[in-house]
């Protein structure tokens, strides 16, 4: 709209009797509708050489074809539906899938997981484990950021014998909440997510300490994307002024996971933790795994598998070597 703007506004210096050939302006605010009239707007303009010739219309115009052009290659690529919104800080997002990989401390991939971008790091832990066995490595510690230290991941590694090497974060433990599987914590924003993927907007701490009550963060949702929500039944109530989700804060129930967080052991092992970033970086930035290449889920697993099968290849070699 600014760049139609700039571009009329250009013309009209030179010839403002050229307001009479332009086509109505869009009225709505639909994206489809406002590239339509720019589309209709650069007809009209082109079919005036001696006005579209001139320097300040030439380069307007250029600016808004690319504008059109890039608005349209987004649209094809949101049409995805299988993608979702992601969040990596509070106030970043991205569309699209999430990559979950695990690796042996000589940085060869051993499984993943490829899921849509709203989905919780921590919930695929056992599959990557249960991945990484099935494919002959023996596990007996798995090295992890705060994400992966919820209940159920302490549960199951505690039973299979296996260190948990990933701190304690009072958020990122849902207790017995029956509708843990709605809401997911986003370890990268410090929020929760609902099952749509819309992520909370503030969170508060409630009650006090050492009264024989654990506190609560309560979340706090944005009310105007509940009450339009494809998902709201059952979850927001109709004319409801706010949507809160609260998390018990379960100090007590981990003294163990805590106490083995300051071993010299859980110490030594974290170190290793940064390798796993790295691979994520080479993966994106020397293989094009930042970029979807194709849409649907089962695009991103075959682009993913070839992309894991080369770095895997790569780290292979230069072991060998």
């Amino acid at each position: 709209m600014d760049r139609a703007k700039k571009l009329r506004k250009a013309i009209y210096k030179i010839d403002e009797s050229m307001k009479n050939k332009f086509p109505s302006k869009t009225t709505t605010d639909v994206l489809e509708d406002e590239i339509e009239y720019c589309k209709k707007l650069i007809e009209v303009i082109e079919k005036e050489d001696s006005i579209s010739e001139y320097p300040v219309v030439k380069e307007n115009l250029n600016l808004l074809k690319e504008t059109i052009a890039d608005d349209i290659e987004h649209l094809q690529i949101s049409e995805d539906s299988d993608a979702k919104i992601g969040h990596k800080t509070a106030d970043t997002s991205f569309f699209g899938y999430k990559t979950h990989i695990a690796m042996t401390e000589e940085r060869i991939i051993t499984a993943a997981t490829i899921t849509t971008g709203e989905k919780n790091d921590g919930k695929q832990l056992t599959t990557l484990i249960e991945k990484s066995i099935k494919s002959g490595i023996e596990v007996d510690s798995v090295i992890g950021d705060a994400a992966y230290s919820e209940k159920g991941n302490i549960e199951y590694t505690n039973t299979n014998d296996i260190n948990l090497v990933a701190k304690l974060n009072p958020s990122v433990t849902q207790g017995n909440r029956k509708k843990e599987d709605e809401f997911e914590f986003n370890k990268d924003a410090g929020m929760y997510v609902c099952k749509a993927g819309h992520m909370a907007i503030r969170k508060g701490r409630q009650g006090k300490k050492g009264v024989g009550k654990n506190q609560t963060y309560t979340y706090y949702f944005d009310t105007e994307k509940c009450k339009h929500c494809a998902s709201k039944d059952g979850c927001y109530k109709e004319g409801a002024k706010s949507k809160t989700y609260s998390v018990s804060i379960k100090s007590d129930e981990h003294k163990a996971q805590a106490k083995f967080q300051e071993s010299d052991y859980f110490k030594e092992k974290s170190r290793e933790r940064y390798k796993i970033e790295a691979k994520n970086s080479e993966l994106k930035h020397r293989h094009g795994y930042d970029v979807a290449s194709s849409s649907g889920l089962i695009g991103m697993e075959m682009q993913g598998s070839m992309a894991i099968f080369t770095v895997n290849l790569k780290r292979i070699l230069k072991l060998i070597g």
